[in-house]
Parts: structure tokens; C-alpha cells; sequence
């Protein structure tokens, strides 16, 4: 299954990429620095898409060396970010744990660990 782009939809679909990084770029610099990990890790769900799209890309072109490797590369990067957009989420939401929370759900010293 071998697909080709026209030349107008090929100038079309970078047009649009380009917008995005603009409207990105402009939205994320107008975000105040207080704000700006829970929105991030908010949007981790959204994300996701970013990596069912990238499987897609990859499994529907099997003939193009091009498009796998792309693909490819798109499942990794937006793995990566998911995965990190959670880490962040959990150590910023460890911040607001109160030192009993913390206390209660450390095991004890001599327990082995064991609840």
C-alpha cells in the first residue's frame, strides 16, 4: 500500500505545522511559570493521542523505510513525554502531602518493607 502527496497537500500539511508551532510557542509563553507543570501534566492525557497517532503512522505504511522510521521515532519521543509529563505530576503532587501522609505510608525501619 504505497500512498503519495500531491505538492498542494504536501505545502498544506507544513503550513499547518508551522501554524501550530506559532499558536505552541505563543500559548506556552503566555503561561505564567506557577502554571505551567499542572497544565503540562494535565495535557499528558492528550499526549497519549500523540501516541496512537504515531503507531498508526507507522503500521499503515509498511512499505515506506521513510515512515517507519518516522513513526518510529514519533512512538519513542511521545512515550518519553507522556511517561515524564507523569513523573513531574507525581513529585508535584508529593509536594502536598502532609508530613503525616508521608510518614504513615514510608515502612518502618526493621519491617522489611512489609505492611
Amino acid at each position: 500500500m504505497e500512498t503519495h502527496l500531491d505538492a498542494v497537500t504536501l505545502i498544506d500539511l507544513i503550513f499547518l505545522f508551522v501554524i501550530a508551532i506559532f499558536l505552541g510557542v505563543e500559548l506556552i509563553s503566555k503561561v505564567p511559570s506557577i502554571l505551567h507543570t499542572p497544565l503540562m501534566s494535565g495535557s499528558n492525557a492528550i499526549s497519549g493521542i500523540t501516541v496512537v497517532g504515531a503507531i498508526l503512522a507507522t503500521g499503515l505504511t509498511p512499505g515506506s523505510v521513510l515512515a517507519t522510521t518516522l513513526g518510529t521515532t514519533a512512538v519513542a519521543f511521545a512515550t518519553i513525554n507522556v511517561v515524564g509529563g507523569y513523573l513531574v505530576t507525581d513529585r508535584m503532587l508529593g509536594m502536598f502531602k502532609t508530613k503525616s501522609a508521608q510518614k504513615s505510608s514510608e515502612p518502618k525501619p526493621g519491617s522489611g518493607g512489609a505492611k
